[in-house]
C-alpha cells in the first residue's frame, strides 16, 4: 500500500509539473540520461553535436565534486569542434532564467555501490538539477532526507556522476514539503519550508509545486539564490525570508531613491542575506559602488570569515583606511562591492586628505548596507555619510530594531531605526524563526529567594532586585553564592560540558570579582572549569545598569582614558589565558587587544572555554552553535536583553534542545516586555509564552508520562523488546523510546530535574538504551546488504545518549575496583561495567576490546601495576594487530595508513577519497574506485571508532 501511495503522489506531481510547462520524458537508466542530455544541449545551444564532440563535453562535465560541478554548471565550455572551430557550450542560462529547457522524469535507476531508483527528477537542459523524494502521508520527512543521504553514498557519484549536478533536493510526505541545497554534510535541520512574503508556510506538495517549482522561479533559486561557499566547499540556498528581503532591497534600488531596513531576528542568517543583496545590487549598472559596512570587531572575527567563504578575497580585514580609499577610487569590477568597517568609513569621510581623493564620488549613486544597524555608532556616523555621499541609498539589517520604546539618546537625540533608514521592507521575527526551527526556544530560570515553589533547587538566598545598589549586587557573599550555584549546575546545563556558557555581569568590578573567585576555587580544586574574561579598560566604561541597554564596549582605548586598575587586572587574566593555551597575547596596543578578542571567540567556538565572563562584549553579534547557556547577573532590557539571550539559541545537534538562560536578577517583567516589543506589531498577533519559551518542568513531566505510557504499550518491560515480532513492531519501539530520549534530554537541563519524578528509574532507562542500541547495530549491519528495510531511514539520534563523563578513563577507574573483587562480586562488577559500555553509544564499539582486556589481563595485575599504563600498552598492541590485518587484507600502504591516522589525530579530518586511493598498493579502475573507497571508508571509520576516538 505504501508503494502505491507514493506511486499516485508521483503521478499527481508529474501531471502538475507538466501543466506548469515541464515536458515529460521517459528515462530509465544512465544510457537514456546521456542520450537525452545530448539532445537537450543541442537544443539549448542551437547546435548539432557529433559523438566525439559530445564525449568531449562529457569528459568536461565529469570533473570534481559537487562544488566544482556547481561552477561548471554556471560557466561555459569552449568546445573544439570537429571542423576546428570553437563553440562555447552553455549548460544553464544565468541571464535569462526562463530560457532553459525544462523536463521531468521519474524512477531513474542508477547502479553504484548499490542499485538505487529515484522518485522524481527535474532536468534542466538535460542535467538533473533537482531531485524530489516522496513519502506517503504519515511518514516522517526525515526518512526522505535520510534516503537522499543514502543515495549520496550509494549511487549519485556512479559512472559519469551526472547526479552530482543536483543543486537542490525537495522532500515531501504530501502535507509537509521542504527543500535544501545539495550538501552531503548537512543535517535535517538545514532543510527549509517555503513561505509567502508574510512568513506563512506553504507546506502542501501541490501548493509548494505551484510557487516554488514554477520553471522561472526554480531557475532563479538555482542561479541567483544558491551560494557556493568556497571555503567550506558546500552549496547553500537561501531561505524564503532571505529571498524576500533581497528581492525587496533590489527592487528598491532599481525603482526608488529611498532606503529602508530589514528586520530579521538574531540568528536568522543576516550575513548571507546581506551578502547576496550586495552581490546582486553590484550588477546594477546605475550603481557606482556597493559598501557593506560592519563594526570592526565583527569583521575581524566573524563576518570576514563568512564573506570570504561566499567569495574568496572579498574582505580586507586591515585597519588601513588607505586601502578603502584605493577601492573607492578604482573602477575595476572586483572593487565595485566593498566590505569595510564603520571605523574606516568614518576616517575616510572625516580626514581632509582622504575626502579630497574621493570627492568625485559625492554625486555618484552609492548603496550602503549596514549590518547590525541597531548599533549606536551607526547612528552617529549616519549623518556624516549622508552629508558626504549626497546620492546615497542606505539599507540596514537588524535583529532588534530601535523603536520609540527602546530608543536611547545620543548626541543626535533619540532616533529610531526608521528615522535613520526609512521604511521597514521585510520582517522575520523571533517567533517565526522558532516556528521554522531556524533558532531554538529559550528556557529561562530565575534564581533567588523570591522563587514561588518552596522546594525548588533554584531558591538560593541572594538579592535579585536592587539593581541600583551596586554594593549589594556585588557583595562578596552574594557573588560567592552565585559562583557556587553555577559550579553546581554547569554540567547539567551544558550536557556535561558538551556546550559552553557566558556569564554577563553589570560592571567591570563585578567581572573582576567573579573571575577571581572562579580562579581561587579552581586553585582550591573546587571545580575544573576553564574560565576566561574580556572587558574594556577605559575610564568611563561603567555599564549603565539602570538602562538595561548593552553599551558598546570599545577595544580602542585612548591613553588619556585608561583605567590603570582595570588594565592591570585584565593583563593578569590574559596571562592566565596565555599559560593555559600556550599563547602570547598582551595589551601592548589595540591590535594585540583585537588578537586576544579574536582568540577568545575562537576558543569559545572550539569549546575550550567553559565560561566566558563579560560585561558587554560578545553579547551582540557573536555566534557560536556550541554556546547554550547564559548566566545573567546584569540588568537587561529591550534589544539588549534579546541580543544577549540570543547568544544561546543557535541550532546545533539534537542534544541542544534550547538556549538556557539562568537569571540571578528578577528580569521576568523585562523579558516579557522585550518579547512583546520584538513581535511584529504590524501582524497584530499576540506572542504566546510557548512561542518563544520551552514548557515548564511540570509541563514536561506530563509529556514524559504520556510518552512513557506509549513506550510501555509497545514494550512493557525491557526484556519484551526481544519479543517484538517484526520490523513494524521494532519501528514502534524505536519511535516511542526516541521520544523518551528527547524529553529526558530537555528535562535534565532543569535545575529541579530528578529521576524520582519520571516513573522510570535511571537503571531501567539505561536497560532500554541497551536494547535501542542493539536495534541500531542491526540496522547498520543490514545497510551493508542489498536487503531493504523499513528501519533503514530511521534516525536513531544517538547524540542524545552520549555521556561525556562515561569514557575510557572512567571505565578504567571502575576496572581498578573490579580487580579487587572476588567470586560472585567480581562477576557482578564485571557485568555492570560491560553493561555500562553497551549503554554508551561512543564506547559500544570498544566492548570486545575492553572485554578481552578484562579476561586476559585484569586479574593478572598486581597491586603495584598501573592499570591505565597496562591498558594503553595492550591497546597499542591490539591497534598494531588491527593495522597489520587491515593493510594486508586490503593491500594498503602501511606507512601511508599511519600518516592518515596522524592527520586525523592532529586535525580531526576524515579520510578523503583521494587519500584512500593513494593508500592502495594497486590502483583500481575508475569503475571499481567508488565501491572500494566506500568499503575502505567504513573500515577506516570502524578502526578509528574502536582504537582512536575517546582514548587519546
Amino acid at each position: 500500500m505504501a508503494k502505491q501511495s507514493e506511486y499516485f503522489m508521483e503521478k499527481e506531481l508529474i501531471r502538475q509539473l507538466e501543466n506548469l510547462g515541464y515536458r515529460r520524458v521517459s528515462i530509465k537508466d544512465e544510457n537514456d540520461l546521456l542520450s537525452n542530455l545530448k539532445k537537450q544541449l543541442e537544443r539549448h545551444n542551437n547546435i548539432e553535436l557529433s559523438m566525439d564532440e559530445f564525449k568531449k563535453i562529457l569528459n568536461y562535465l565529469n570533473d570534481g565534486g559537487i562544488v566544482q560541478r556547481a561552477f561548471i554548471l554556471r560557466d561555459r565550455f569552449p568546445l573544439q569542434r570537429d571542423d576546428g572551430t570553437t563553440k562555447r557550450i552553455r549548460f544553464f542560462n544565468m541571464e535569462k532564467w526562463c530560457e532553459n529547457e525544462y523536463q521531468v522524469t521519474n524512477q531513474i535507476t542508477i547502479e553504484g555501490a548499490y542499485t538505487n531508483r529515484y522518485d522524481v527528477t527535474i532536468l534542466i537542459n538535460g542535467l538533473p538539477l533537482v531531485q524530489i523524494e516522496l513519502k506517503r502521508s504519515g511518514v516522517a520527512l526525515k526518512e526522505a532526507f535520510n534516503q537522499i543521504n543514502r543515495y549520496q553514498k550509494d549511487s549519485f557519484w556512479a559512472s559519469h556522476g551526472l547526479f552530482q549536478y543536483v543543486q537542490m533536493f525537495v522532500i515531501s510526505n504530501r502535507v509537509n514539503t521542504k527543500y535544501f541545497a545539495n550538501d552531503p554534510e548537512q543535517t535535517f535541520k538545514q532543510t527549509f519550508s517555503w513561505t509567502d512574503e508574510k512568513n506563512n508556510p506553504i507546506s502542501e506538495l501541490k501548493d509548494f509545486t505551484k510557487v516554488f517549482l514554477e520553471p522561472c522561479h526554480l531557475s532563479i533559486m538555482i542561479g541567483k539564490y544558491t551560494v557556493i561557499n568556497e571555503t567550506q566547499k558546500r552549496l547553500m540556498v537561501l531561505r524564503p525570508y532571505q529571498y524576500y528581503a533581497v528581492e525587496k532591497i533590489v527592487k528598491q534600488v532599481k525603482d526608488s531613491i529611498d532606503g529602508g531596513y530589514i528586520w530579521h531576528t538574531t540568528g536568522s542568517g543576516k550575513t548571507l542575506t546581506s551578502f547576496k543583496t550586495s552581490q546582486i545590487i553590484k550588477d546594477n549598472s546605475n550603481v557606482k559602488k556597493v559598501l557593506f559596512v560592519v563594526d570592526r570587531k565583527d569583521l575581524d572575527y566573524q563576518t570576514a570569515q563568512e564573506f570570504n567563504s561566499f567569495k574568496k578575497g572579498s574582505v580586507d580585514s586591515t585597519d588601513n583606511t588607505s586601502k578603502l580609499i584605493e577601492q573607492l577610487i578604482s573602477n575595476t569590477e572586483d572593487t565595485k562591492l566593498i566590505v569595510t568597517t564603520i571605523q574606516k568609513l568614518n576616517n575616510a569621510i572625516s580626514k581632509e586628505s582622504f575626502k579630497k581623493q574621493i570627492e568625485h564620488l559625492q554625486n555618484e549613486k552609492i548603496v550602503f548596507i549596514f549590518d547590525e544597524c541597531h548599533r549606536s555608532q551607526f547612528g552617529e556616523t549616519h549623518g556624516k555619510i549622508k552629508e558626504f555621499f549626497q546620492n546615497n541609498q542606505m539599507f540596514g539589517f537588524t535583529g532588534t530594531p530601535i523603536f520609540n520604546d527602546n530608543a536611547v539618546a545620543n548626541s543626535k537625540g533619540k532616533r529610531t531605526t526608521k528615522d535613520l533608514f526609512g521604511e521597514r521592507l521585510h520582517t522575520y521575527v523571533i517567533k517565526d524563526a522558532i516556528k521554522d526551527e531556524n533558532v531554538l526556544k529559550f528556557s529561562v530560570e530565575y534564581i533567588g529567594k523570591y522563587k514561588q515553589k518552596e522546594d525548588s533547587k533554584t531558591k538560593i538566598d541572594i538579592s535579585v532586585a536592587d539593581i541600583d545598589k551596586k554594593e549589594v549586587m556585588e557583595s562578596e557573599d552574594r557573588i560567592e553564592k552565585i559562583v557556587n550555584y553555577i559550579i553546581a549546575v554547569h554540567g547539567k546545563k551544558t550536557h556535561q560540558r558538551n556546550f559552553t556558557a557566558m556569564l554577563c555581569v553589570g560592571s567591570v568590578e563585578g567581572a573582576i570579582k567573579y573571575y577571581e573567585l572562579f580562579r581561587k576555587k579552581k586553585e582550591n580544586q573546587q571545580h575544573n572549569l576553564n574560565i576566561a574574561t574580556i572587558f574594556s579598560y577605559g575610564q568611563n566604561e561603567e555599564a549603565k545598569e539602570s538602562y538595561g541597554i548593552i553599551e558598546e564596549e570599545k577595544l580602542e582605548v585612548n591613553a588619556s582614558q585608561v583605567n590603570e586598575t582595570y588594565k592591570s587586572k585584565l593583563e593578569s587574566y590574559i596571562e592566565d589565558f596565555n599559560n593555559k593555551f600556550e599563547t602570547n597575547h598582551s595589551l601592548k596596543d589595540t591590535q594585540s587587544y583585537y588578537t586576544y578578542y579574536n582568540d577568545i571567540a575562537k576558543k569559545v567556538k572550539e569549546k575550550k572555554i567553559d565560561i566566558l565572563v563579560v560585561v558587554n562584549m560578545f553579547l551582540t553579534g557573536f555566534d557560536s552553535k556550541k554556546l547554550n547557556t547564559l548566566y545573567v547577573d546584569k540588568n537587561l532590557k529591550y534589544h539588549g536583553l534579546i541580543q544577549a539571550y540570543s547568544r544561546t539559541n543557535r541550532i546545533d545537534s539534537e542534544l541542544k534542545s534550547q538556549g538556557n538562560i539562568v537569571c540571578f536578577r528578577n528580569l521576568k517583567d523585562q523579558t516579557d516586555e522585550a518579547i512583546a516589543l520584538f513581535n511584529d506589531e504590524e501582524a497584530n498577533e499576540f506572542v504566546k509564552h510557548n512561542d518563544v519559551f520551552i514548557e515548564t518542568y511540570e509541563e514536561y513531566l506530563e509529556k514524559f508520562k504520556d510518552a512513557l505510557n506509549s513506550l510501555k504499550d509497545v514494550a512493557p518491560t525491557v526484556s519484551s523488546v526481544d519479543d517484538l515480532k517484526d520490523e513494524k513492531e521494532e519501528l514502534k519501539f524505536i519511535k516511542a523510546f526516541r521520544q523518551i530520549m528527547r524529553l529526558k534530554n530537555a528535562m535534565t537541563s532543569f535545575s529541579d530535574f530528578t529521576w524520582d519524578d519520571l516513573g522510570l528509574s535511571e537503571q531501567e532507562f539505561e536497560d532500554y538504551v541497551g536494547k535501542y542500541l542493539d536495534l541500531n547495530d542491526k540496522v547498520k549491519r543490514n545497510q551493508n546488504s542489498e536487503k531493504e528495510s523499513i528501519l533503514d531511514e530511521i534516525d536513531f539520534e544517538l547524540e542524545l545518549l552520549h555521556k561525556d563523563d562515561i569514557n575510557v578513563a572512567y571505565i578504567l577507574e571502575l576496572l581498578a575496583r573490579v580487580r579487587r573483587e572476588k567470586g560472585d562480586d567480581y562477576q557482578k562488577q564485571k557485568d555492570a561495567v560491560i553493561k555500562m559500555i553497551v549503554g554508551e553509544s561512543k564506547l559500544r564499539s570498544k566492548k570486545e576490546l575492553i572485554e578481552k582486556f578484562i579476561d586476559d589481563h585484569l586479574m593478572k595485575l598486581g597491586e603495584e601495576d598501573n592499570i591505565e599504563q597496562v591498558f594503553m600498552s595492550y591497546l597499542d598492541t591490539e591497534r598494531e594487530k588491527a593495522i597489520d590485518f587491515l593493510c594486508e587484507e586490503e593491500s594498503l600502504n602501511k606507512e601511508g595508513f599511519y600518516k592518515l591516522i596522524e592527520t586525523y589525530l592532529s586535525k580531526g579530518d576524515d579520510a578523503r577519497s583521494t587519500e584512500i586511493i593513494n593508500l592502495l598498493e594497486k590502483k583500481p579502475s575508475y569503475r571499481e574506485r567508488k565501491v572500494i573507497v566506500e568499503r575502505l571508508k567504513k573500515k577506516i571509520g570502524d578502526f578509528i571508532e574502536i582504537f582512536i576516538d575517546g582514548v587519546h
